[in-house]
């Protein structure tokens, strides 16, 4: 199994771009001038930026069908022990990153007085976010978008348990792999035609399921005796999903799973694009994602207090807290997301 996927660190790499660029065109200064500036073009990220969080769903379900059972059929493993590592491998960062998030936080509010500024946390809220419970608890959140870590943990547990759960049922290797892919899809169309139309459960990780599900079956489909018929089945079983109630979250997410499952099927997930510079942003993604709000928080502070807003410094502005993101991500990344020292010999997780 090829451990390199240029074509996953192209799509998380550019994602986490589009996320950026959609917190910059909705808080802050720094998005009014650009509002006046370059309406359409603000609006557009502001409208549909967010939806690139579907990329990373599909994408994260299609890493955990390949970690835990690459032919469908779970490898033997212990659920516990996979939760807890999967748990410290977001929190480390995660934690980390909302210590920076509250010290920029408290430096931007020197500078400006924005409601995009989170105000200095209680303990609970702390505590809140290190359990990854704070959306579920209607806690402030110390930062924006982090409510997909809480979510991307719960994901990966319930597909753990779906696939321990056919584990313990399946008597043999082929019963498991079936009931694996019947449990998984069976939750993902549930997930598609119901949970997800409920938007008062979006900070639960079933609202988002069906995404995580296609992820899932697109890497189990996209073999060649199997390919001619789940595939097409995966996009009718979407398509007809979108009939029901077309949400452009979820053609986005279907898109993205037919993308991968004919690349994979193709060998064009193992061999492009061939980029070094979309690979390292595949990499960075996770810590650009943590500190990138944060970062402009700080740019959007300096920019308020330093200028008048006028001409094109909301632009420069807007540049220069893009590149920071970046630049800081990848240096969070090297120093803290990817610092082997975090973890005992031995026992550091697979990155599905």
């Amino acid at each position: 199994m090829s451990s390199r996927m240029p074509l996953i660190d192209a799509l998380k790499g550019l994602a986490a771009q589009v996320i950026v660029l959609h917190h910059l065109a909705s808080y802050g200064p720094i998005a009014e001038t650009m509002n006046i500036l370059m309406p359409s073009l603000t609006n557009w990220f502001f409208d549909y930026g967010r939806m690139a969080v579907q990329v990373f769903l599909v994408v994260a379900g299609f890493l955990v069908a390949r970690g835990l059972a690459p032919n469908g059929a779970p490898v033997v493993f212990h659920p516990g022990l996979l939760i807890w590592r999967r748990y410290v491998r977001l929190i480390r960062p995660f934690l980390a990153a909302m210590v920076l998030a509250i010290a920029c936080a408290a430096l931007a509010r020197l500078f400006m007085d924005d409601e995009a500024i989170p105000d200095a946390p209680g303990l609970w809220q702390f505590v809140a976010h290190g359990l990854l419970l704070q959306g579920i608890f209607d806690v402030p959140s110390l930062s924006v978008g982090i409510w997909y870590v809480a979510v991307d943990f719960q994901l990966y547990a319930l597909i753990l348990a779906l696939l321990w759960l056919a584990q313990r049922l399946g008597e043999t290797e082929s019963a498991q792999r079936s009931l694996s892919v019947a449990l998984v899809a069976g939750l993902g169309v549930i997930a598609l035609f119901y949970f997800n139309l409920n938007a008062a459960l979006d900070n639960w990780g079933i609202y988002f399921f069906g995404s995580y599900a296609l992820g899932a079956l697109s890497y189990w489909a996209s073999v060649k005796s199997r390919s001619h018929l789940w595939l097409p089945l995966i996009l009718v079983v979407g398509g007809a999903a979108l009939l029901v109630d077309y949400r452009l979250r979820i053609a986005l997410a279907l898109a993205t799973a037919m993308l991968l499952g004919i690349s994979r099927l193709t060998g064009l997930l193992e061999r492009w694009p061939d980029s070094k510079w979309l690979g390292y942003l595949g990499r960075t993604s996770y810590s650009v994602f943590l500190v990138h709000f944060p970062v402009c928080l700080v740019v959007n502070s300096l920019f308020e207090y330093f200028t008048r807003r006028g001409g094109y410094t909301g632009i420069t502005a807007a540049l220069l807290a893009w590149m920071a993101s970046v630049i800081a991500g990848g240096i969070f990344y090297r120093y803290v997301e990817n610092r082997r020292q975090w973890w005992p010999a031995g026992s550091a997780p697979a990155k599905t």
